[in-house]
């Protein structure tokens, strides 16, 4: 290496007002399993120590801007250079039929449309997509076509990586912005489970069937079409179910969230919180077991 070049990377990067910081200051970024899942792909195409300078870079704000489309982000990093420089990552978007097929298998689950309509990501989403022959995220190195327009010889340089890693807090923002970035829109996706589900082309394959109630949101009318009736009850809530169980993760919205804006004291609203849900949860799970157990005649 020359000296050039050493002394480069020894070089401070400048300082940026308002830069998009990463929330985790020390140890792994990303929240929900879906950005988790994002860093492990990247991880695992052994993209060198640059991935972990990347990091620095994310956690210190040099990141300025990131701009997620189909097919691309595009991205500006401050580094040494008195102008920032532009990164830009390519993925290839689905074909239509792999999104069409990706889309029916989707359809087909009541657990899968219901979780997306309600803004999550189904923990094995990647069925749906490794069932139409495609994939999700991508699977190798070369699927990512990446550019920057700084000096550095390396890539993916340390802008690159940063972006990386912003990349996953932007998805557990908005898991949406996966498939965006494999070529669908949120609202193209939710309309075409809709219509697939209310015509009846989407053939029912559901182990984990969901109650009457949640395929009535999967199912729903716009509010305008149904003012007549809002107030009634329906046939559905009659087979509704409550039943209160200790959570997989506790605190799973509040750990998705992050910090809320607001603080009493020295204390973040969300320390609160976490403190509130655990008392509730406590009192329904005892509530549930009470009136269970008064219903069998056991008390």
């Amino acid at each position: 290496m020359s000296p050039y070049w050493e002394y480069y990377e020894r070089t401070a990067p400048k300082a940026v007002k308002n830069g998009l910081k990463a929330k985790s200051k020390r140890g792994s970024i990303g929240e929900t399993w879906w950005s988790k899942r994002w860093i492990a792909v990247l991880e695992s195409f052994d993209l060198g120590a640059r991935l972990s300078r990347g990091k620095s870079y994310a956690r210190k704000g040099q990141v300025i801007s990131i701009d997620i489309k189909p097919g691309s982000v595009q991205s500006r990093v401050q580094g040494t250079f008195p102008e920032p420089y532009e990164v830009t990552i390519n993925l290839k978007p689905l074909s239509e039929a792999s999104w069409e097929k990706a889309i029916q298998i989707m359809a087909s689950k009541a657990v899968f449309s219901a979780r997306l309509l309600s803004g999550e990501m189904p923990q094995n989403i990647e069925e749906a997509f490794s069932d139409s022959e495609a994939s999700l995220f991508p699977k190798k190195g070369s699927d990512l076509k990446t550019k920057c327009t700084c000096p550095d010889w390396s890539n993916p340089c340390k802008h690159i990586a940063a972006v990386y890693y912003l990349i996953a807090e932007e998805f557990d923002r908005d898991p949406f912005l996966i498939f965006k970035l494999r070529g669908k829109e949120k609202d193209e996706i939710i309309e075409s489970l809709r219509a697939m589900r209310s015509d009846g082309s989407a053939e029912e394959n559901d182990s984990d069937l969901i109650s009457p109630v949640a395929a009535d949101l999967v199912e729903s009318k716009p509010l305008k079409e149904c003012l007549d009736c809002f107030w009634q009850k329906g046939t559905a809530l009659d087979a509704l179910e409550i039943n209160p169980r200790v959570p997989e993760v506790e605190n799973a919205v509040l750990k998705q969230l992050g910090d809320s804006p607001f603080s009493i004291g020295d204390l973040n609203m969300t320390a609160y919180l976490k403190d509130i849900y655990s008392i509730a949860g406590k009192y329904a799970l005892k509530r549930a077991i009470f009136e269970d157990e008064a219903s069998s005649g056991k008390s």
